[in-house]
């Protein structure tokens, strides 16, 4: 039988954050020692808030230090807009989490898409894989980029990164970086890792909390229905893991594992 996802429920997100802070540096420190660095993807929506949370708390010893200086944080997708307009998943992270990290730490590399090409998504989406290409070696030489770690939304919809529901985004095999002119939810003009791409990560963690959720994670979970969220799922097994509150999994009977590392 294939390996499945983990699902960790908590009471609220006072105790999820913690757990995701444990989460995320056992990820920062298997990259580290795997490559000398730690390559995360980030969504925006709710995460960057929750991921801040856990983050930016003090650390309690040795074995629970966020290195800054070892991360790259790239973005698992982007809107085609100004790095300092509302609608930037880059703008998101940084008033939430980057510009938040204290002044005597160290900061991380943060690779943001190349404005100067907003008027065309697919110029934006190759130069944004040409980064990738750049970091995660040779084109010639991988066939995908390797993450150490994705952290990801779920949307109301079942949509991970911007990839949603029944787009013939979900078909693409062979991009990296993918444009999206007609995305459903505003704005339109984006870009996206492909499901490829997500699905070879080495973890991948999806957030999700409040009880708008339950609906659609009642979906993912119990009847797949080819949903973006649970392509991932079942695409990545037991390298996925879900971090979510209890109102976001309430009628849910997908098995809750109890967190621990």
């Amino acid at each position: 039988m294939a390996k499945q996802a983990n699902l960790y429920a908590f009471p609220d997100t006072a105790s999820l954050a913690p757990a995701l802070r444990s989460y995320v540096i056992q990820c920062q420190e298997a990259g580290i020692a795997r490559h000398g660095a730690f390559k995360v993807g980030v969504s925006g929506g709710s995460l960057p808030k929750i991921l801040a949370q856990g983050l930016l708390a003090p650390s309690s010893g040795p074995h629970d230090e966020v290195k800054w200086d070892k991360w790259e944080i790239f973005f698992a997708d982007e809107r085609a807009v100004p790095l300092d307009h509302e609608d930037s998943n880059y703008k998101l992270l940084k008033d939430e989490l980057l510009d938040k990290i204290p002044d005597d730490q160290s900061k991380p590399i943060v690779h943001t898409i190349d404005t100067t090409h907003l008027n065309d998504t697919q110029e934006l989406a190759d130069q944004y894989e040409q980064v990738l290409v750049k970091s995660f070696a040779s084109r010639d030489s991988v066939k995908l980029p390797i993450f150490d770690l994705l952290l990801l939304g779920c949307g109301p919809d079942g949509h991970t990164c911007s990839l949603f529901p029944g787009h013939q985004l979900l078909r693409e095999t062979s991009a990296w970086v993918a444009p999206i002119e007609d995305s459903p939810k505003p704005p339109p003009r984006r870009i996206t890792l492909t499901l490829p791409v997500v699905n070879h990560s080495v973890r991948v963690a999806f957030v999700a909390t409040g009880g708008g959720k339950k609906g659609i994670m009642k979906e993912i979970f119990e009847e797949g229905k080819g949903l973006p969220c649970a392509l991932v799922n079942e695409g990545t097994g037991d390298r996925c893991s879900w971090f979510v509150d209890n109102a976001a999994v309430e009628g849910v009977s997908y098995q809750r594992r109890p967190f621990s590392l």
